[in-house]
């Protein structure tokens, strides 16, 4: 047979019995969902207990990961998971090996997974060793790349303009990443029936591997072949169906002023359709993985000793508890959704944020882009402040001029006569050729006297020399103290302002996070739209702190955000979101929902792109 035969053939094997196949991950999923995320949650909330801080952000989980406390913390992350999916293969393997189908086979599988979890575990821990083990060199190496060719100029430089060098590490980190990807997957076929000697046999963990790899002597080359195979096909399955789905959403007509009651209903059952779909791919491709491998181990066909198995009766019992958990938990959410949308409010109190001014319509943290946002009716201008050579706060978000101006010039060696002399405006349009990088007294005076407030937000770079006092100065003295706020990526930075001036609005910024955002010592917390779930925006509004997301430019996701209840939308576009507003203002709760759902969904009303996203 030949190697696709082989692979389809293991694929039409799971789709005969797709029927339990779809039963069993739809519940194991469940049940992962009720198991394993609490567990990682306990993880995540020990990692930060290992810290002197409520919660962990972008570089101090890096450093926590990179610790020897934080490694173990990730390792133990990783094997739960991993764990989960082991459970799942075995399910579906057990029931694949039985002659027979339906109730007994199920009640074969489960006892074998109890029977095994002790040896499971053991095999779900070693195997997550290896397979670091084995990454670990290939991922240092991508690290060093990175760190010899990218660290010259601000990272927004690289990212923007691609010089060679961004190039060259591109390369380089590729084949590095292929050579990981071929290394792992030369290994991980020596392995291959290491699990079902585990789950069909007495032969311990350790010894697993080794036994697989004798068995698969001459075989190897073959499995990949087909491993690949299996792959391809389970990607295009996937692409296949997010294909048709992006395809029937975008015949919506939701930025029509009418219909939107059926728009609606069609956006529901599109996405209710694409979710069935995704997870009937998920679980055949999982049943064809576990019936290919079944091809290549020379095992009994009964796992287990008829003592092992639980009593049917008893196995009946637990089925339909679990069965009537199940249908306890699916109503319970219908139950929970009803309530929660009839608590949705009607009217948004939400603040317009303009990131670096008005940024997408004018050049970034420009004089004409802070002008742009005050008459676009942003309640904050929100901009990014460094200090120069000779001691004055310029307004700039990158460490250096390369991406706005092509200058080699870091900030901190820069002084107001170079500044001067460059250029940022002309890269969004000649006709803004006469910007230069202002200076925090000139967006100060621009605001004083209109509605528009001033979000500071203190970049560090490891060049500052006394940021904070030189800011709270040129505040005081411009007497806007009760009209400006600061954040800042660095806690420690929030901390000292907080010191220094009690009184005022401090936030800190988030990129990523896990631990109590809520437990952090500012005002409010700035985060990306990933982070803004509704169970950390409930928790900083219960600890009486403001949420604001960053950076929010499609107006489907301005809507599905004012959803959610954030405090605050961080935008390129505020004019636009202006305009959100007043739309959403004459909506039912319904009618919101389609917003919110077409956007959770993929659909994109704004096909605009922006440069740099980053806060």
């Amino acid at each position: 047979m030949s190697y696709f035969g082989a692979v389809i053939r293991s694929f039409e094997d799971a789709w005969s019995r797709r029927g339990f196949i779809f039963s069993i991950y739809v519940a194991l999923q469940i049940a992962a969902y009720a198991v394993i995320a609490p567990a990682v949650s306990a993880v995540i909330n020990l990692a930060v207990s290992l810290s002197n801080q409520s919660a962990l952000t972008d570089q101090d989980i890096a450093l926590s990961i990179l610790s020897p406390g934080g490694f173990v913390v990730a390792l133990a992350v990783v094997s739960v998971l991993l764990l989960a999916e082991v459970v799942g293969f075995t399910f579906i393997a057990a029931v694949l090996r039985q002659d027979s189908t339906g109730l007994q086979a199920a009640r074969t599988a489960l006892a074998l997974v109890l029977y095994k979890s002790r040896a499971l575990l053991t095999f779900a821990v070693i195997f997550v060793a290896r397979v670091l083990a084995l990454a670990l060199p290939f991922l240092l190496a991508a690290l060093l790349v990175a760190m010899w060719y990218l660290t010259e100029f601000d990272i927004n430089y690289y990212l923007t303009f691609k010089p060679p060098e961004f190039k060259w590490a591109v390369a380089i980190i590729a084949v590095i990443m292929i050579a990981m990807i071929a290394g792992l997957l030369v290994r991980l076929t020596s392995w291959a029936m290491a699990l079902h000697l585990v789950l069909f046999s007495d032969l311990a963990p350790m010894k697993a591997f080794a036994a697989s790899t004798e068995q698969m002597q001459g075989r190897k080359g073959r499995l990949q072949i087909e491993l690949v195979i299996w792959l391809l096909i389970r990607v295009a399955a996937t692409l296949l169906v997010g294909a048709l789905a992006g395809f029937v959403l975008n015949l919506i007509p939701l930025h029509s002023g009418s219909g939107l009651k059926f728009a609606l209903l069609i956006t529901a059952l599109a996405g209710l359709s694409w979710m069935i779909a995704g997870i009937l791919i998920s679980a055949i491709a999982l049943g064809a993985l576990a019936a290919l491998l079944d091809t290549f181990f020379d095992g009994p066909r009964k796992p287990l000793p008829e003592n092992a198995l639980p009593p049917e009766g008893s196995l009946r019992k637990k089925l339909i508890l679990t069965a009537a958990g199940i249908s306890v938990v699916a109503v319970a959410g219908f139950w929970s959704g009803a309530a929660l949308l009839d608590q949705v409010r009607t009217e948004d109190q939400v603040e317009i944020i303009g990131h670096r001014g008005a940024a997408g319509l004018k050049p970034e943290n420009t004089m004409a882009s802070i002008l742009q946002a005050i008459e676009d009716g942003a309640d904050w201008v929100e901009i990014d402040v460094q200090e120069t050579a000779d001691g004055e706060i310029v307004v700039m978000h990158d460490s250096d001029f390369m991406k706005l101006a092509q200058v080699n010039l870091k900030i901190w060696d820069a002084t107001m006569a170079d500044i001067a002399d460059i250029d940022i405006g002309s890269w969004f349009d000649p006709a803004y050729a006469d910007q230069r990088a202002p200076l925090l007294r000139d967006v100060l005076a621009a605001a004083k006297g209109t509605p528009s407030r001033v979000l500071i937000e203190l970049k560090y770079y490891g060049h500052d020399v006394d940021l904070e006092n030189r800011v709270i100065a040129i505040v005081e003295d411009m007497g806007m103290a009760d009209r400006i706020a600061t954040m800042s990526l660095k806690y420690p930075a929030v901390l000292k302002m907080q010191q220094l001036r009690p009184d005022w609005r401090v936030g800190v910024l988030a990129a990523t996070a896990v631990g109590d955002l809520a437990g952090l010592q500012a005002d409010f917390v700035a985060v990306n739209t990933g982070i803004a779930r509704a169970p950390v925006i409930n928790s900083v509004g219960s600890a009486g702190k403001d949420l604001y997301v960053w950076t929010v430019n499609d107006p489907l996701e301005m809507s599905r955000m004012m959803s959610r209840g954030v405090n605050g939308l961080i935008t390129d576009e505020p004019a636009l979101a202006r305009q959100v507003l007043a739309i959403r203002a004459e909506l039912s709760t319904p009618e919101r929902l389609i917003l919110w759902v077409s956007q959770v969904l993929g659909l994109d009303l704004n096909g605009k792109t922006y440069r740099d996203e980053s806060p």
